[in-house]
């Protein structure tokens, strides 16, 4: 997987058909999807439950891009061999999740990984300062995790811009993850995003008989992007 600052999209798979997963992915693929986003939720870190390594490793037979592996869970650590195994290519831990964000990146490397680390709206840019050369993606999150189709956190723009001038040169994705629409992708994008989550913005309007408003939804949102940078 090399790296590339090219605007990247990546459908979540949490508005997608739960009973076709397979036959979604592979849609939204042939659409013009970079990446797949599977959000991976406890019902302890964040209020509500959704994809064990089980569902991941399934599901990872379907994928053709990158599977991108978002842990919205406490305590981390312990699952990270599992979803590894599953078939990650990307697995993000946050920040907040545990007192040893350097160790836990460290198991994800080790785990074959790429290692991404998550910020939730309320948490400085500081807190990863220290982990810059430890990553190869920071998600911000411009929503309180949890649920899909929430409204985007415009506050959440300056910390965009902040980290990508702490990165420097450093070949690390920023990625977003939150109320990504073509009205907000072309902000975040021109503050220094380059891989974009969206969820409802791109599976609404569609179906995997009907896939045609996946490509249709992914286009409007490269097509504001790029009168952004």
């Amino acid at each position: 997987m090399s790296f590339s600052r090219a605007l990247k999209i990546a459908p979540s798979i949490l508005s997608a058909d739960f009973a076709n997963f397979g036959a979604e992915i592979e849609a939204v693929e042939a659409q013009g999807a970079d990446w797949i986003h599977v959000d991976v939720m406890d019902g302890h870190f964040v209020p509500n439950l959704t994809f064990g390594p089980p569902l991941c490793a399934g599901i990872r037979k379907h994928i053709g891009t990158v599977m991108d592996v978002h842990l919205m869970i406490s305590p981390v650590d312990a699952y990270i061999e599992a979803y590894a195994a599953a078939g990650a290519d990307i697995l993000t831990a946050h920040v907040e999740a545990g007192p040893h964000s350097h160790r836990t990146l460290q198991a994800i490397r080790g785990a074959g990984c790429k290692a991404g680390v998550a910020l939730n709206p309320g948490t400085p840019v500081e807190a990863v300062d220290y982990l810059l050369d430890m990553v190869d993606l920071v998600c911000v999150m411009t929503v309180n995790p949890g649920f899909g189709g929430q409204k985007f956190i415009h506050s959440q723009i300056d910390k965009v811009r902040r980290l990508r001038a702490m990165i420097g040169d450093r070949p690390i994705h920023i990625e977003i993850d939150g109320g990504v629409t073509p009205e907000t992708a072309p902000l975040v994008r021109a503050a220094g995003a380059d891989v974009l989550v969206a969820g409802s913005a791109v599976f609404k309007g569609g179906s995997v008989a009907n896939p045609g408003p996946y490509g249709d939804n992914i286009r409007a949102i490269r097509t504001a992007c790029d009168t952004a940078v």
